[in-house]
């Protein structure tokens, strides 16, 4: 049997899988948030209950919401901010007491999805989560790409490509920079947006819902959200080409990103011609915690 942990910002979630990837059980905690030995503890009780459950017991697989550093393996770039600088895999290694693999969770997302999902067959997957935050992971030949700095897919902690002046600074992000995609284009930042507008508090498929229904803001909102999303993605291409772009994270869930996004992002480039598909998702919230388990393939 192959566990995968899914850590998140929000929720922790744990499958338990066959060797051939049919799933036998799924679990779901809330993140014990701003409490990381609280998370540690999360991990273990979801690592057991999945044991317990199924009667069997499983190698460990576990993404996190951030990544560690080559060296020192101490937690590193994560929107999970009480991750940051903390021995995360001895931490996991020792409440555990058994073999692990430790990787960011966006890495998993994209070996999950190249693997079996909607970038099989392809060499080359570039896997953008448009959530809670913005990321990427990049999977070659069905197998995360980290490189040296373990920065592999970082796309949501560039700059914004060409701003306008109303985009410069841009908002503070948790990073400590100003302007990084992640203030643009995640799902939270889609609904900020509307709310700096009209001071109302709504959901991103409640916004859609309203561009839907022929409201102008709404639609404004989503042109330039497009826009964005596409600027961004546009220097992906131009440096790595990839074979395919699967989406992830709740803004994946807008079919309206499949048809507007394309020619968008086709303006963008510097090549004359986009032919790259853009696709959802084929195994949606379960995806991340499937290539965590895939990690002991």
């Amino acid at each position: 049997m192959r566990i995968g942990i899914d850590w998140g910002g929000t929720k922790i979630e744990g499958v338990a899988m066959t060797p051939d990837g049919r799933e036998l059980l799924r679990l779901r905690f809330d993140t014990p948030r701003h409490d990381y030995h609280g998370c540690i503890a999360a991990v273990v009780q979801m690592i057991s209950a999945l044991e317990q459950q199924t009667g069997q017991q499983g190698s460990i697989g576990i993404g996190i919401p951030g990544s560690l550093e080559p060296v020192s393996r101490l937690g590193k770039g994560a929107s999970s901010t009480w991750l940051l600088g903390q021995p995360v895999e001895a931490d996991l290694q020792k409440a555990i007491a058994r073999p692990i693999r430790v990787e960011n969770d966006a890495d998993c997302f994209a070996a999950s999805e190249a693997t079996d999902g909607a970038g099989r067959g392809h060499t080359v997957v570039f896997a953008v989560i448009l959530g809670s935050g913005a990321g990427a992971g990049i999977a070659i030949n069905g197998r995360a790409h980290h490189g040296p700095n373990n920065s592999g897919g970082e796309w949501g902690h560039n700059p914004l490509p060409f701003p306008d002046t109303s985009e410069i600074p841009g908002q503070a992000c948790y990073c400590g920079r100003h302007g990084c995609m992640e203030t643009w284009v995640s799902g939270r930042a889609f609904e900020g947006q509307f709310t700096a507008h009209t001071g109302q508090t709504l959901k991103a498929a409640q916004i859609i819902d309203l561009k839907r229904q022929g409201d102008r803001l709404a639609g404004l909102l989503w042109d330039r959200y497009i826009d964005r999303v596409a600027r961004g993605l546009a220097t992906v291409v131009n440096a790595l080409d990839p074979d395919v772009f699967v989406i992830g994270g709740g803004m994946s869930n807008v079919d309206e990103l499949y048809t507007d996004l394309p020619p968008a992002l086709a303006r963008r480039t510097f090549s004359t011609v986009f032919h790259t598909p853009i696709l959802r998702n084929h195994h949606g919230d379960a995806s991340g915690v499937r290539g965590a388990a895939l990690l002991w393939t």
